[in-house]
């Protein structure tokens, strides 16, 4: 499960010391690019109270949004599982892909051919400068996994799998798996 190369596809599970920063507290981010350019990624585990409807009116569905990280709050992006229907995607890695065209998206979405199963959606990203995300990891801020859902990770559940994550981890992390979420509320 655990990695220690940092590659586009690969989860990065927050460190429990990180308290109190309300975008990574306990996240879980599927990592989408990493190049020397920089690095992109979605927080998987944090939905948000809007629906892609309430967002995109003309789309029929009320697929949840998920925070996908600080910048750009303002826009839309999208991962999905399903390439042969969403033209220009691109692959992230284990049958799991990034963007495409969203005209084609919205009217597949209103014909039923693509559900939640299919497609998560996202108010922003996390986004790393050259080396920042290295300098994160050489000050243990977060933990690099393998994916081992692949393209199912889309229909994942969010609800506690961030103490799903850190209790695979095993040892020293299972004590955090049941601490709240700010221990100086304990």
């Amino acid at each position: 499960m655990i990695s220690d190369k940092l590659e586009k596809g690969h989860l990065l599970i927050a460190e429990p010391s990180i308290i109190g920063d309300l975008s990574f507290n306990r996240s879980v981010i599927l990592l989408a690019d990493h190049n020397a350019e920089g690095s992109v990624g979605f927080i998987i585990n944090k939905p948000l109270k809007y629906t892609i409807n309430e967002l995109v009116p003309e789309i029929n569905a009320k697929f949840k949004i998920y925070n996908g990280g600080p910048v750009e709050q303002d826009n839309l992006y999208f991962i999905h599982n399903i390439p042969e229907l969403i033209p220009n995607s691109i692959e992230i890695s284990n049958g799991i892909y990034w963007g495409g065209d969203f005209e084609s998206t919205k009217e597949l979405i209103n014909q039923g051919e693509i559900n939640k199963e299919n497609i998560r959606f996202f108010l922003g990203y996390t986004g790393w400068e050259p080396k920042q995300l290295e300098s994160e990891m050489d000050s243990n801020s977060w933990i690099i996994a393998r994916n081992d859902y692949e393209n199912r990770i889309i229909g994942k559940s969010t609800t506690n799998f961030w103490k799903e994550k850190i209790i695979e981890l095993g040892g020293d992390y299972l004590i955090w798996s049941n601490a709240p979420e700010n221990p100086i509320l304990n």
